[in-house]
């Protein structure tokens, strides 16, 4: 028998089964015989029970700790207000595209956060790089080692660095700084949360393969970091992200100078998660101590992910 053809159809949780019985043919001749109703074509619905598929989730959904999340973000940015701080923070879900923030969108100095963009545009340069210069590179990215920062900002440039990075990746209320010294370059949470998700996607130019030589020696930012203006030469890291979400792996780039109108400004900037799904900013300005400044950027991050995960 030739000519069986037949069509599977899936609808809620049932099937929709026709089969087409064509007659052989060979070697007949003259008029098409009447209709066989044994050869019509023939419907049957065959009941799926357990069997029916079920939907899947959209793989873009948002996370369980995004519901109430704004809430805890205000939450967060009045308790820090009451402790004296200027809260500044932006997160993105580079899945879904959602982003929330605290709304205060003000220009801030982002110290060592400026760091990457020097690293950045070392890479972009493509210039030969010594054994010494790759272990400078992880010293500023790793540790926040100004030494390497003062060498390699006035290699390329000074001031053009900045310029140069904020073009490339669309940074608007980034600018260089009106001194010339790096740690003063004046940037915005938004721009700073941009800024690492075009690094990611390669739409900032930086090829791949260096993007993620950035990323890989944030992902192993160091406890302390080098400052030789603080005593012992080692100011304490760990503030902001990693230790606001423990439960997280994070790629971050901290920053941190005093004194701006005699507050301490503290910066914690990087990618969360193992896939790399989220990308937060989050600064303060506030008067105090060192201890009791960091500490507040810490319990911010806390407030907003009581869990120590997003």
């Amino acid at each position: 028998m030739r000519g069986l053809a037949r069509t599977l159809v899936t609808a809620g949780a049932a099937v929709l089964l026709t089969v087409s019985l064509a007659a052989c043919t060979a070697g007949v001749s003259g008029p098409s015989p009447a209709a066989d109703p044994a050869t019509e074509p023939r419907v049957v619905i065959a009941p799926l029970g357990n069997a029916a598929p079920l939907p899947e989730a959209a793989p873009d959904e948002p996370t369980a700790a995004f519901s109430g999340l704004q809430a805890r973000i205000d939450r967060a940015t009045a308790a820090a207000t009451a402790a004296g701080a200027n809260l500044t923070m932006v997160l993105l879900d580079r899945n879904t595209g959602q982003r929330l923030s605290n709304g205060n969108r003000r220009e801030i100095v982002i110290a060592s956060v400026v760091k990457l963009f020097i690293a950045d545009d070392l890479l972009m340069r493509d210039e030969k790089l010594s054994p010494q210069d790759w272990q400078a590179l992880a010293a500023m990215l790793r540790s926040s080692d100004d030494s390497p920062a003062e060498i390699f900002w006035n290699r390329g440039g000074g001031r053009d660095i900045v310029t140069r990075v904020a073009e490339r990746y669309g940074l608007r209320n980034t600018r260089p700084p009106r001194n010339g010294r790096w740690f003063n370059t004046v940037s915005t949470a938004s721009d700073l949360v941009r800024y690492l998700d075009m690094l990611l996607s390669g739409a900032g130019g930086l090829p791949r393969e260096k993007a993620e030589l950035i990323i890989t020696n944030l992902a192993q930012s160091t406890p302390l970091g080098i400052d030789g203006t603080q005593p012992g030469g080692v100011y304490p890291q760990r503030f902001g992200l990693p230790d606001g979400l423990p439960a997280e792996p994070v790629a971050v780039k901290q920053g941190w100078m005093c004194c701006v109108g005699g507050a301490w400004t503290h910066l914690s900037v990087g990618l969360i998660g193992a896939d790399r799904r989220y990308v937060m900013a989050i600064g303060s300005d506030q008067r105090g101590s060192a201890d009791a400044t960091r500490n507040t950027l810490t319990e911010a991050v806390r407030t907003m992910f009581p869990g120590g995960r997003i």
